[in-house]
């Protein structure tokens, strides 16, 4: 496991690498996730092995510290990944990047150019406030202190063992803090960011989680759409041969 520093109070960001060629592909998970636990077993595939694979763990989640005084908002996501970045000496990378971890994986592509080459996003938050039926619209709909006293448990229960088999691992106030600042977005919103970037772009959405909103107006900028047959939210799990493909630039 490596680290680094991502903020003044000597907080770490951590991650875990798999040696290999350039240019590195770097996973970021979603919201109260880990990166290791939703693409070691993609990055481990024979098409996409012998590439350096770094899993990225975001600030407040995972392995990664959890400091009490930080955002968390998408743009200080981005900056700790930077700073990761920058201390394994990784530039051009390749990001592959779900949910909340896309959002994240675009600002940072956006402030950062020089450290992203293509971006491989598994239906990644582009518009502020979601539907209320989003995880982290429910989440980020209680004040910070509620949710962290009384209704972290409850939303443990909701998401079921799988979720929250990792989500446990995020800190609540983290967690909520992400929520809330993944509802607000960036400015300008991520899908105008996505839009205006002249890297590859691939986004992937679950043909079970309906038609990709806006499909047409990101095409028309450059961006791949492609509809994963038999999945959901989690394309990684639920097709992994699809997503390992999409991965590869193979599909």
């Amino acid at each position: 496991m490596q680290q680094a520093t991502f903020d003044s109070r000597g907080s770490h960001i951590r991650w875990t690498e798999v040696p290999g060629a350039d240019p590195a592909r770097v996973y970021l998970h979603g919201l109260g996730s880990m990166s290791a636990v939703y693409h070691a077993h993609i990055a481990a595939r024979p098409g996409l092995a012998g590439r350096r694979s770094l899993f990225e763990d975001l600030p407040g989640h995972g392995t990664s510290d959890r400091p009490a005084d930080f955002g968390y908002t998408l743009e200080e996501h981005a900056d700790a990944v930077a700073v990761a970045l920058d201390a394994a000496g990784v530039t051009g990378a390749e990001l592959i990047a779900h949910s909340m971890g896309g959002a994240v994986a675009i600002v940072l592509a956006h402030r950062r150019p020089g450290l992203v080459s293509r971006l491989v996003l598994t239906e990644a938050n582009l518009d502020a406030f979601p539907p209320s039926t989003a995880a982290s619209s429910g989440i980020a709909a209680h004040e910070e202190d509620e949710f962290v006293e009384r209704e972290h448990a409850r939303v443990l229960a909701a998401v079921g063992p799988l979720w929250a088999a990792t989500m446990r691992l995020a800190d609540p106030r983290a967690l909520h803090r992400s929520a809330v600042g993944l509802r607000k977005g960036s400015d300008p919103v991520m899908r105008t960011l996505l839009e205006g970037l002249t890297v590859d772009r691939v986004f992937l959405q679950g043909e079970h989680s309906g038609e990709l909103a806006g499909r047409e107006r990101l095409e028309a900028a450059g961006v791949r759409v492609v509809t994963v047959p038999g999945a959901g939210h989690n394309v990684m799990f639920d097709n992994p041969d699809a997503f390992a493909a999409a991965v590869a630039g193979t599909d």
